[in-house]
């Protein structure tokens, strides 16, 4: 493993996270706090490991993360995407079991725009005969 600083961007629905990574004692802050503070639900935690489990770098990594836009589900999904590339521009051959898990695939779902003359994306105003 290399010693420099890793860089990497990761994205979903309107979330952007920056990921810089480097050798170290496994801690993960961020937007500058600890990702236990930041991430109150234990299912965007887990998210956030999952690639770290696969490619047995649990520990041994130290992560600072910045992350803007949507929501904090969004964000738990671009920092996911933007560890997982990190991972693959670390070591190359860790491309093969995070491609297989689905972690480098950018999700690309996002919200559908509400049309002109309607109520909403694919609502609409109630039909009256009479």
């Amino acid at each position: 493993m290399a010693q420099e600083l890793i860089h990497a961007t990761g994205k979903r629905k309107t979330a952007v996270a920056r990921v810089w990574m480097r050798q170290g004692t496994g801690n993960i802050t961020i937007n500058n706090r600890p990702m236990e503070e930041y991430l109150a639900r234990e299912t965007d935690r887990v998210l956030i490991l999952e690639p770290l489990q696969i490619t047995e770098t649990l520990g041994k990594l130290d992560i600072k993360i910045n992350v803007r836009g949507g929501g904090i589900s969004g964000q738990a999904g671009a920092i996911r995407h933007g560890i997982s590339r990190a991972l693959v521009s670390l070591d190359p051959e860790l491309r093969e079991p995070l491609k297989k898990g689905g972690f480098l695939t950018r999700d690309p779902r996002m919200k559908e725009r509400k049309k002109y003359g309607q109520r909403g994306a694919r609502a609409r105003f109630q039909y009256s005969k009479r």
